[in-house]
């Protein structure tokens, strides 16, 4: 125990998110010391790893044969085991520099979809990339400290966290969930959506990149004020030659208009299930936003238009998941109850 707890001194102990899309980190007394893409870009040739985080983002869409840009992490899980542990080793020994001898315990934010299988290759992803202690917490439970409901008193709280892989409804009470539900449509499928739209309606590829841009740019799930407008550019299907297009936010919202339909009728199920004292608690307080996607331009309207609920976004949806993850490192002791392994 007094080795353990001067261990836990020397080296910082680590929250992390560990997203599709992106991946932080938050060091106990520090807060969040890394935000960066889950990506790595491999040397197929000889199978070595050239670059992680933003740079490797940077190669998507424009590597040579040889290099191949990989998101290790898919619907919110370990797709790729080898690429998974070099990318949370790489990051680990980015954020560790004063203390890289001594491994730190580590709580991981983790679907709550999540299957056994998962969470072992999770655990084990992290302990070979020098984690001593590894604690999982659903996504949405941390989400839900991150965003500060409170999460351990006797009243409902519910929350929507709209990440790259995966959308997490919960709702909450005395630090257990009470209704959770895990789909594997979240930003990932919105940018993928746009894809094939550009692709059945202008004969246009466009990359993973630009279509992201898009997403963010003009992107909707509720009618804007005025039209908007976004450049891009892609490689035509037919002449195989680089086009620009000139898009609005109508075709946009058409074409995102079933993954964000899936969204929705996530959070009317949870509401038609939960209890009749809990949803009184949401009727009052209303329905909590987290994550990438609940920033999507509208998306608040939406709901509220659908469940005459309050809609709220959290102060900062895109780190709602590892301040909640570091919030609970900060204090184990009182949020002991929230881990799931």
């Amino acid at each position: 125990m007094v080795l353990s707890r001067l261990l836990g001194f020397i080296a910082k102990d680590v929250a992390m998110d560990l997203g599709t899309a992106n991946t932080l980190i938050y060091l106990k007394d520090e807060g969040i010391v890394l935000n960066e893409p889950s990506v790595v870009a491999i040397n197929t040739a000889v199978n070595k790893v050239v670059a992680v985080g933003s740079e490797a983002k940077a190669y998507m869409g424009r590597t040579p044969e040889r290099i191949e840009a990989i998101r290790p992490l898919r619907d919110g899980v370990i797709a790729d085991f080898d690429v998974a542990r070099a990318m949370i080793k790489y990051f680990l020994g980015k954020v560790r520099s004063s203390s890289r001898f001594f491994r730190p315990r580590l709580v991981v934010g983790v679907p709550s979809g999540i299957t056994q299988v998962e969470k072992r290759a999770v655990i084990e992803s992290a302990e070979q990339a020098g984690a001593r202690e590894v604690y999982l917490i659903e996504e949405p439970m941390a989400a839900a400290i991150g965003a500060g409901l409170p999460i351990q008193e006797p009243m409902a709280s519910m929350i929507v966290d709209i990440g790259g892989g995966t959308t997490e409804t919960a709702i909450i009470s005395l630090s257990a969930t009470a209704y959770k539900e895990s789909i594997r449509v979240a930003g990932d499928e919105l940018t993928e959506s746009i894809i094939r739209y550009i692709r059945s309606a202008y004969n246009v590829m466009v990359g993973e990149n630009t279509a992201e841009r898009i997403k963010w740019e003009i992107g909707r799930a509720y009618p804007a004020d005025r039209d908007l407008w976004c450049e891009a550019a892609g490689r035509d299907i037919v002449s195989g030659v680089p086009k620009s297009l000139r898009l609005n936010d109508t075709e946009i919202r058409e074409a995102m208009w079933e993954p964000v339909v899936a969204i929705q009728e996530s959070c009317m199920r949870a509401l038609e299930k939960v209890p009749p004292e809990m949803a009184a608690d949401i009727a009052e307080r209303g329905i909590y936003l987290a994550g990438g996607g609940g920033l999507l331009g509208g998306l608040d309207y939406l709901l509220y238009e659908r469940t005459g609920l309050p809609i709220h976004l959290a102060e900062d949806p895109l780190t709602s998941v590892v301040m909640g993850a570091g919030m609970v490192l900060q204090d184990m002791k009182r949020y002991h109850g929230v881990f799931i392994n």
